[in-house]
């Protein structure tokens, strides 16, 4: 065997191990039992297309990213829903914002627009959900986030709730990239301190 055919040889097996690796790690990280969680710091929020598209979660190659990038897109409702459609518009790749998902936003958020910051650590009834710069965000997987093949439901904490809300997201596997699904963490949360008659 020459020279030549050796370091093929040799290359061809150090690709198959790596690749074998690979699948191992990625199926061992789907739904067995994991609870894994990621964190995201965002220096600023985005208030439109072009900011959120200069942050490096861009990339979106993981749900986790998605999410994230998500609710910093939801904090803008209130000075702009144009904006925020927009983004989500990005973020839902192929498809867009419906009409039907449109007007869900805008009941939920209308008068509400704390609720999305209120995912950010350090947001709580009693400073009326303002977490300060940087904006951190974390977001949890459970067991059966990835029970089903290219679709993810991953779980975010609102200080103002006592249970995690979900976002479910769509892989395109072409890409490799997660895209936002379905927001199902717009539901009511405890009021601000200073809105509520009780507090």
């Amino acid at each position: 065997m020459g020279l030549f055919d050796s370091l093929k040889q040799m290359a061809e097996s150090t690709i198959r191990r790596e690749a074998t690796k690979a699948v191992t790690n990625a199926v061992n990280s789907i739904g067995k039992g994991k609870n894994r969680s990621e964190k995201f710091v965002f220096n600023t929020l985005p208030t439109n297309l072009s900011e959120l598209q200069a942050l490096p979660e861009i990339s979106m190659d993981t749900p986790f990213k998605t999410v994230a990038l998500t609710m910093a897109a939801l904090c803008q409702f209130e000075n702009s829903n144009d904006a925020t459609f927009e983004m989500l518009d990005f973020l839902k790749g192929p498809e867009s914002v419906s009409p039907y998902e449109k007007q869900f936003i805008k009941e939920r958020l209308t008068d509400k627009y704390y609720i999305p910051f209120s995912y950010f650590i350090g947001a709580t009834p009693e400073n009326g959900y303002a977490p300060s710069a940087p904006f951190t965000i974390e977001v949890f997987e459970n067991p059966y986030s990835f029970d089903n093949e290219n679709w993810a439901t991953l779980w975010v904490k609102s200080g103002g709730a006592d249970n995690m809300r979900s976002v479910k997201l769509r892989q395109k596997p072409s890409t490799g990239q997660w895209f936002l699904n379905d927001i199902q963490c717009l539901s009511e949360i405890r009021l601000p301190k200073e809105a509520d008659p009780w507090a």
